[in-house]
C-alpha cells in the first residue's frame, strides 16, 4: 500500500475533528477550531450541531468562515438567534457540549491567553483579546485547544489568563463557580496532551507519527510528563485527507473571490 502523504497541520486538524462525536452541541472558534469541527461535520459527525459566537446555530459552511460575522454561516444555519440569547439561553445555561478553542499561549493546567505577552500594562506584544472565549472556557461542559506546539505557545504559566482552564494544582474550578469541566485535550501539530487526574498538569498521551517524545518535550515550556504506554495517533486515512483538503480549496477560492 503505498504511502499517504500529509502534514503537521493536517494530522493536527484530522486528529481535533476525531474527538468530535456525532449529534454533540459544539461552540466553534474561528481559525483552526473551525476547519476541525467542520472536517467532523463531513465526516463521522454529520450530526453535529456547529454554533458560532455570531449567534447561529447549526450551520453548514460548505467553506470555512474568515471570521464570525461571515455571511456563509447565517446562510447555512438552522437558525439565527442575538448574541444575548446565545450566551445567556444556549451557554451559560449548559447546552454546550464542546468548546472548541484556540490559543496564543496555554500554560500546563490548560489555561489560555489570548490577551498580552508580557506585562499588562507594558506588553512585548498585544493579543487580539478576548472575545467570547471567557465565557465558552467557562459554561461549557468541556473544552478542546487546538494550537501549534511551540515553546512561546506552551509556557510554564501564562502571562495573562484570559480564558480559564484548570487554574492550578489546587484550585477548584467548582469551589469558585465555575461550571464547566475545563480542557479535555490540547491538540496540536505534535501530539495530543490531556489533563492528568491527580494532578491536573497537562501530559502528553498520544504522539503523532515521525514524532518523538523528546521533540515535543524541547517544545513545551515546563518538564511535561508522558502517560504510560504512550499511544501513537493514528495517522490521517485517505477519505479524511481528500475531505480536509477539499474544504481548503474551496475556502482559498473562496477568499480570492472575496478579495477580488
Amino acid at each position: 500500500m503505498a504511502k499517504i502523504d500529509y502534514t503537521a497541520d493536517e494530522m493536527m486538524t484530522i486528529a481535533a475533528a476525531r474527538l468530535l462525536r456525532d449529534r454533540q452541541v459544539c461552540f466553534v472558534g474561528i481559525g483552526l477550531p473551525s476547519a476541525a469541527a467542520n472536517l467532523a461535520r463531513l465526516t463521522h459527525a454529520p450530526n453535529i450541531v456547529l454554533i458560532y459566537e455570531s449567534g447561529t446555530i447549526g450551520t453548514r459552511p460548505d467553506v470555512l468562515p474568515l471570521s464570525i460575522g461571515d455571511g456563509i454561516l447565517a446562510d447555512t444555519a438552522d437558525t439565527v438567534v442575538s448574541v444575548p440569547e446565545m450566551f445567556h439561553y444556549w451557554l451559560q445555561s449548559g447546552r454546550i457540549d464542546i468548546g472548541f478553542l484556540g490559543a496564543a499561549q496555554v500554560d500546563k493546567y490548560g489555561n489560555i491567553n489570548t490577551t498580552v505577552i508580557g506585562d499588562y500594562h507594558q506588553p512585548s506584544v498585544r493579543l487580539p483579546g478576548a472575545g467570547g472565549a471567557p465565557e465558552i472556557a467557562t459554561s461549557s461542559r468541556d473544552i478542546l485547544i487546538i494550537i501549534r506546539h511551540t515553546p512561546r505557545a506552551f509556557v510554564e504559566k501564562v502571562d495573562f489568563i484570559t480564558s480559564v482552564g484548570l487554574l492550578d494544582a489546587t484550585t477548584d474550578r467548582r469551589a469558585l463557580g465555575i461550571p464547566g469541566n475545563g480542557p479535555a485535550a490540547i491538540i496540536t501539530d505534535l501530539g495530543i496532551l490531556k489533563p492528568d487526574p491527580k494532578t491536573r498538569e497537562l501530559v502528553l498521551s498520544s504522539l503523532h507519527p515521525e514524532v518523538t517524545i523528546d521533540q515535543v518535550k524541547k517544545a513545551t515550556g515546563w518538564p511535561l510528563g508522558v502517560v504510560a504506554d504512550l499511544p501513537m495517533t493514528e495517522p490521517p486515512n485517505a477519505d479524511e485527507l481528500r475531505v480536509l483538503r477539499d474544504l481548503n480549496h474551496r475556502s482559498s477560492q473562496s477568499n480570492q473571490k472575496a478579495v477580488a
